[in-house]
């Protein structure tokens, strides 16, 4: 018995957030989707290892929750759950009560892509010049408070924060790399993963 089945790759994942960022500001708001993989796809909410966040519109095959005054405490990993218990992709935010974040990606990054890495200042400012570390070591200071990756590798999968003199340090945001995973979900409705070759 052969289930039939459709594949999606992790551009196509069905949690994202907005903004597109690991870290927030204490008092944004972050917003959390949950696309289905299809029109069969049943949604039961977005949680994080506390419990479901209640500040969610109904709605399927998409479901959206936002924390509309976010504090350092609702920082955690966040993902969406079926009504069968599976899990989407997940995302570890963090909500600072600081003055500096760090723009970088929320879904795992390919192989062999770009990666820009933002220090961004609360209160913007012009020529912002950044210091970028990862796991601790300096990797090098930009006038334009961006620094690009290039060609990533799993080598360069780690923790990653930025610092401006006068302002302090962003928290640390892990940067995973991984090769081009697909989501298989299947006739029965249960969602699978496969790394492409």
């Amino acid at each position: 018995f052969v289930f039939n089945s459709l594949c999606l790759s992790v551009s196509d994942a069905a949690f994202r957030i907005v903004p597109n960022r690991l870290q927030a500001f204490q008092y944004e708001s972050v917003s959390f989707h949950c696309e289905g993989l299809d029109g069969s796809t049943q949604w039961r909410g977005i949680r994080n290892t506390v419990g479901f966040i209640s500040a969610c519109s109904e709605g399927t095959p998409v479901l959206s929750c936002t924390i509309h005054r976010a504090y350092p405490s609702d920082s955690g990993e966040y993902w969406c759950e079926t009504e069968g218990g599976e899990r989407s992709n997940s995302a570890n935010i963090t909500i600072t009560a600081g003055s500096v974040i760090l723009e970088s990606p929320v879904l795992p990054v390919k192989e062999g892509n770009n990666v820009t890495l933002s220090c961004r200042k609360k209160i913007t400012v012009s020529n912002l010049t950044a210091d970028f570390y990862k796991d601790g070591l300096l990797m090098g200071s930009s006038s334009t408070g961006e620094m690009i990756i290039h060609s990533v590798s799993k080598s360069d999968e780690g923790l990653y924060k930025c610092k401006i003199s006068g302002a302090g340090e962003s928290a640390e945001s892990w940067l995973a790399v991984r090769g081009e995973t697909l989501h298989c979900l299947s006739s029965n409705s249960s969602i699978k993963s496969r790394t492409a070759t």
